[in-house]
């Protein structure tokens, strides 16, 4: 059994209110018009007489026959409740038809006529109230089932963008090691610093990141360590410029967003023994944040292991969950060169 809730107590309230007032409308205006108790009284006893069936009705439909039989599809069982309940609060006019038919046999058709007229009118208002009835009720439940699926899909959102972010820091990871792992060859010294350079970025990367919001000057200087740490294993063949220009530092943005595109551009950009050219920058134009990213294209075989090739996937699925309707992706390869650019309006991430 369903559990009562304060917004059901409302919502009875709501209706009660609403019934009351119907029925009190032409007392209290006859009390204002004639100040006569008597004549108050009078009005109002006539408007219960003609609105308490309806009223039943009403209720019934909306907390019984609706829930329990309409919208269970049991529709022969609640037409058969209506036509009880109906014929049942509406006794009075049976009653009057055997006593009329008893006591004054010969009743001019006239009478008659009037007689069917009021209490098919009745059974008429009677019924219209059963629809009126269903109807809100569908309403409240059309309502309900899209909040249901608001909400779960916001569940399924935030679960989709907790697993996209634990991709995203493996994979990150993954590229780091094996970039420091390609130093200790060369230059042990340097890979040691290199190492405590990446403690910096992991610890950024498990404590500032929890929220979904992040001031972008953390992920700026984010950007330039991790740039500076994958120049390390490049030649001198490579030629790097980044230029992060913000002058907001309190901007939010989605943490770790840029960062699986600047991991593609070190991966597929470098060259071991040809000219490489990474470009990458991140501008705030007004109320835009804008980050473009150019590079060589050297595409690697599968025998390559510096990556695996799911970051950019992610980041556009990201960008799908968080910034719907408010980014640009541009992406081209002219020239063997390839081009990403991300523009986030506003700077900020969709609820």
């Amino acid at each position: 059994m369903k559990k009562i809730e304060k917004k059901d107590l409302w919502l009875f309230l709501a209706q009660a209110g609403v019934w009351a007032l119907t029925i009190l409308v032409l007392p209290l205006a006859t009390y204002v018009s004639t100040r006569n108790t008597e004549s108050t009284f009078a009005s109002l006893m006539m408007v219960w007489h003609v609105l308490w069936a309806p009223m039943v009705v009403y209720f019934a439909n909306f907390y019984l026959f609706g829930p329990w039989l309409f919208f269970r599809r049991r529709f022969g069982l609640f037409f058969l409740a209506n036509l009880l309940l109906i014929a049942g609060v509406n006794y009075g006019f049976f009653f009057g038809y055997f006593m009329i038919k008893e006591h004054v046999p010969n009743m001019p058709g006239v009478a008659w006529i009037g007689f069917f007229s009021g209490a098919f009118l009745f059974l008429l208002l009677d019924s219209l109230m059963a629809g009126v009835a269903i109807g809100i009720r569908q309403f409240i439940r059309i309502r309900q089932i899209r909040q249901q699926l608001k909400d779960e899909k916001a569940k399924n959102t935030e679960a989709e963008l907790a697993w996209l972010k634990s991709q995203i820091n493996p994979h990150f990871l993954f590229n780091t090691l094996n970039n420091i792992s390609s130093l200790t060859q060369i230059d042990p010294d340097a890979a040691q610093d290199a190492i405590a350079q990446l403690s910096d970025l992991l610890r950024y990367a498990m404590y500032e990141t929890n929220k979904k919001m992040v001031p972008i000057q953390g992920e700026v200087e984010f950007m330039k360590n991790y740039i500076s740490l994958m120049e390390l294993r490049c030649n001198e063949q490579t030629k790097v410029n980044c230029q992060l220009s913000i002058i907001n530092y309190q901007l939010e943005v989605a943490p770790l967003l840029f960062i699986s595109l600047i991991e593609n551009a070190f991966k597929h950009g470098v060259s071991s023994n040809r000219p490489s050219k990474i470009d990458i920058r991140l501008e705030q134009q007004d109320d835009q944040l804008v980050f473009t990213c150019d590079n060589t294209n050297y595409p690697k075989d599968d025998a390559d292991r510096s990556g695996s090739g799911i970051g950019l996937e992610n980041t556009r699925r990201r960008l799908d969950l968080m910034y719907a309707g408010r980014y640009q992706w541009e992406q081209s390869l002219v020239d063997d060169i390839y081009h990403v650019r991300v523009t986030l309006k506003n700077g900020e991430m969709k609820e």
